[in-house]
Order: C-alpha cells, then structure tokens, then sequence
C-alpha cells in the first residue's frame, strides 16, 4: 500500500472518528439537554463537507458529481459526506430522471452558514485565495435565494430608514407603508409572501459587511422580481454566487433603496 493511499483513508478514518464521538467516551451522557449543536458542527466543520454546503449557497440544486468537483474530492466520497449532510437534516434531495440532486434543506441553514463566514471573516480565518470575482462577490451575491452584500444590506438599511420595516435586533416586520410601497413599485403583494415554514421578513448576517441584509419569503420575493424585471442576474459561471446588476437594474435600485426618496 502506498504512503498516499494510507494517508487518504487516515483521512477518512479521523472524518469518521469525529463524527462517532458523541457515541463513545460517554460524550452523549456528558452532555446537557438541548439542541446538539456539536453534532451540527461536526458536520459542517468537515473542509470537504463545508465546501459543498457553500456551493449549495447559490441556492441552486447539484449533483454529487457537481458537489465533488466543488469539493475537491472524489464521486465516492462526496456520496458518503451527502448521506451524513442528509441524515444531519442539512441537505436534501430532489431525484429528477435519473439524477439526483442535492440543495440546502431551509434557508436556515443558509442563515447559519452565512453567519459562520462573517465570524471566520472577522477572526480572521481567511482563504488565502482571491481573484477578480472577489469584490463582485461583496457587493451583490445571491445568499440561498435573496440579495446579499452591499446591496442587500443597503437595501435593508434604506427600508428600515423609510420606515417600510421595523426592526428590533433580529426581528423584522413589514408595515403598512412597506407593502404599499412594494406593491406600487415591485408588484408584491402581501399574499405573496406567506408560507407555513417561513416568516415573510428575517435578518440574516451578513458575512462581508457584517451587517444584517433582508432574508425570509420577502428577501426572496425581491430577489426574484429584481430578476423578473431583468434589473439583475445571477453569474452563469458555475458555482458562482454572484448577482450582477445591469446598468438599468442600478439605476432602478439606487432610485428605490439608494438615496431614500420615493
């Protein structure tokens, strides 16, 4: 046996050995009561397992072939990370012909990722790679299905001086003036945005700015009619999460969320 070959299944014994620890040692008797947020960190703190659940950020569904090349690993292996992600309740999957496909179970789960970036990005735990899509990415990126960045948290910042939402910390709501004035300039109206699992307004931390942008069925609905209008759409390149705006779309934006007046 090769030396690469020993080291490659060390590597997947030490994955597997973090993930059986809260059966041994008594860890699972040690434990208080409540949610098991180390069995939630296990599984995205894998390098591997955090790379796929990045790429599924763009909201779009993949493939375990599309997640290992994101991933960097093999077919085989991606489809054993995919299980411990679905059984974990982080994935799920959608079969389709003869595909199957894999996407983020909730936009929760997205929430929870993008507020793990910002607190990597503020300790300092950066990747040492950036390339030109670098600052595209801070200024308008798709976070699970709504606009994040600079954009995104400027639009928040822009509803919640208008008064079209109150905030309180991380509570959101939309007024009355809020659904007028999305209703006269974006055509959603409040029927649009109701949904038995999801609120319609949610803060959601953004990982770059270190602010909150606008997440919940509302954010989606948005991010949707941004790209209904063809004011923005998001990057063909694969994997891509970032939204470009076309010079009409900016010019639309800055007159709704970039100066304050109606």
């Amino acid at each position: 046996m090769s030396g690469l070959l020993r080291c490659a299944r060390n590597d997947d014994a030490v994955r597997d050995y973090a993930l059986a620890l809260p059966q041994c040692f008594g860890y699972h008797r040690s434990m208080k009561s409540g949610p098991d947020i180390a069995m939630v960190a296990s599984l995205v703190g894998d390098p591997a397992r955090a790379n796929m659940l990045t790429a599924l950020m763009n909201g779009r569904a993949l493939t375990a072939s599309e997640l290992a090349q994101e991933a960097g690993i093999t077919p085989q292996t991606a489809s054993s990370h995919l299980s411990k992600l679905e059984a974990g309740g982080l994935v799920e999957p959608e079969k389709q012909g003869r595909h199957r496909y894999y996407r983020l179970t909730d936009d929760d789960v997205a929430g929870v990722l993008e507020g793990l970036a910002g607190l990597a990005a503020r300790t300092g735990h950066m990747r040492v790679r950036t390339g030109p899509k670098d600052p595209a990415l801070r200024r308008a990126r798709i976070c699970y299905d709504h606009l994040a960045g600079d954009l995104g948290v400027q639009m928040l910042d822009t509803m919640r001086a208008r008064q079209l939402i109150r905030q309180r910390k991380q509570e959101i709501e939309l007024t009355a003036e809020g659904e007028r004035f999305l209703a006269r300039h974006l055509q959603i109206s409040p029927d649009m945005l109701t949904h038995p699992r999801r609120p319609v307004c949610k803060a959601c931390l953004d990982w770059s700015e270190r602010r909150h942008h606008l997440a919940g069925t509302l954010g989606a609905a948005m991010m949707q009619r941004f790209a209904e209008l063809k004011w923005a759409a998001r990057d063909a390149t694969p994997g891509s999460r970032v939204v470009n705006f076309t010079r009409t779309g900016e010019k639309q934006f800055a007159a709704l969320f970039g100066n304050g007046k109606d």
